[in-house]
């Protein structure tokens, strides 16, 4: 009898284990709370971060079956999966936040104040109303808006790299283009799914 208990749970603990399937997908939602961090101070030096809505405290994790807690002895990283981070800082991505604070700071904020740039809906700014620059200053916000946009594109590339995922690299700028929109104080404008300019 002893052995037939013996048998039936190692057969049973083999088939869970050739169950489990280790995928790597996109944690979606710790990358938003990353380019929300990052954009957050990006855009709190220049004093312009809308404050995130007020949230509910998250609910208590559901009870486990104990298939589940079987598994979790058997297989402990498997819950450590369900808790991914995703890495926002290193040497390059440090020198990319300084440079587009600093942007933000001293060039950006009137240009995105006075409706002349937006928020694309891929992650960029664009000029939206050049006739809100003047015609002495327009080579110069042309000329940030390039340099604003190549630190951009560097910077969804470097944290999906930094992240040993280079093939993340458009759902991380999906996932900052949302944050940047959320996180835009009211008065902005930035392009809605369809292309179209909205202000916030």
């Amino acid at each position: 009898m002893r052995k037939l208990v013996y048998v039936v749970l190692t057969t049973l603990a083999v088939a869970l284990v050739g169950c489990v399937t280790i995928n790597v997908y996109f944690p979606e939602a710790a990358a938003q709370k990353a380019a929300d961090q990052f954009i957050g101070n990006v855009l709190d030096s220049a004093g312009k971060s809308t404050p995130p809505p007020a949230q509910n405290p998250p609910p208590a994790p559901p009870k486990q079956p104990p298939a589940a807690m079987l598994l979790n002895l058997l297989i402990p990283s498997a819950a450590a999966a369900e808790v991914p981070n995703i890495r926002i800082q290193s040497a390059a991505i440090d020198a990319i936040r300084d440079r587009m604070r600093a942007r933000f700071e001293s060039q950006l904020d009137p240009l995105f104040d006075s409706g002349a740039v937006g928020f694309t809906n891929d992650g960029m700014v664009a000029m939206r109303d050049a006739s809100k620059v003047p015609l002495s200053q327009r080579a110069q916000a042309n000329a940030t808006i390039a340099d604003e946009n190549r630190d951009r594109a560097a910077l969804y590339r470097e944290v999906a790299n930094a992240n040993n995922h280079p093939e993340w690299e458009a759902q991380i700028r999906a996932t900052f283009a949302k944050g940047w929109i959320d996180k835009a104080p009211a008065g902005w404008y930035y392009q809605n799914a369809a292309g179209a300019w909205q202000k916030k």
